[in-house]
């Protein structure tokens, strides 16, 4: 079923068939809106691998977002889990159970799929476009994994003998060889179809070197230097942040 209802909050699962005539959330425009369109299509390429894409019918961030972990775009090792990439929940939305529902129902579905558990990245401390790990610890995730920077491996495992996710190597030490500024990031967030572009057009305006490198593949995001990779912002081979930046806060990085 597509639709199902919990604490009078109606959801429906978007798949290719609805994908053009339901808003995504966190991009709600019309489908000309490259936000939308980026992120449309990255979904539609996904949904054969598993993914799915739960939401409120009503329109605003209150969705989840998960898929097969060995099809996740992270560099995790993690067979039979689930893998969430996302789970917001916002604005007038919260406070209400939703965020509750929403995972009840992936851990239900994960559980129906045969799945071992369930894994999503975090932090110590809440951190903007990361799922917050008091939340986490309250539905009984645990942390299994933690880069150098910071960034968490959070695991909900089904039984007491099944395996422990982890990073990958090349995501244990985020850090690269090119000076600068880089960007690793991909279409998952639709953030990226517009910011991306000011900041290539900021750095040019200030003359500052400045790389993004469009993670385009299941391969390239599952080898990737970084344990997040819809946005991995990186100056002078060191990690910097997740979080996305405007021409402002760009600029604010660069004048110190």
């Amino acid at each position: 079923m597509n639709l199902f209802n919990r604490i009078n909050m109606e959801y429906i699962r978007v798949t290719k068939e609805n994908l053009e005539q339901e808003h995504i959330c966190c991009a709600i425009s019309n489908n000309k809106d490259v936000q939308v369109s980026s992120k449309k299509a990255w979904l539609a390429e996904r949904f054969e691998e598993g993914l799915v894409f739960l939401k409120s019918v009503e329109r605003g961030k209150c969705f989840i977002e998960y898929n097969p972990a060995e099809n996740a775009w992270n560099p995790i090792v993690a067979d039979s889990y689930m893998y969430i990439d996302c789970l917001w929940v916002s604005g007038s939305f919260k406070g209400h159970g939703y965020s509750n529902n929403l995972l009840d129902e992936c851990i239900r579905d994960s559980k129906e799929k045969g799945k071992s558990g369930l894994c999503i990245l975090s932090s110590a401390k809440k951190k903007p476009f990361l799922a917050d790990p008091k939340f986490l610890a309250h539905k009984g995730f645990k942390v299994c994994d933690e880069a150098d920077n910071g960034i968490q491996l959070w695991y909900l495992p089904f039984s007491a003998n099944a395996e422990t996710p982890q990073f990958k190597e090349c995501a244990r030490h985020p850090q690269i060889a090119e000076r600068g500024y880089v960007l690793y990031y991909t279409s998952q967030c639709p953030f990226n179809a517009k910011y991306v572009p000011i900041l290539e057009a900021v750095a040019k305006e200030h003359d500052v070197p400045f790389k993004a490198i469009h993670l385009q593949s299941k391969s390239e995001a599952q080898n990737a230097p970084t344990p997040i990779t819809t946005y991995a912002f990186f100056r002078d081979g060191e990690y910097l942040t997740n979080e996305q930046m405007n021409d402002k806060r760009f600029l604010k990085v660069i004048n110190g």
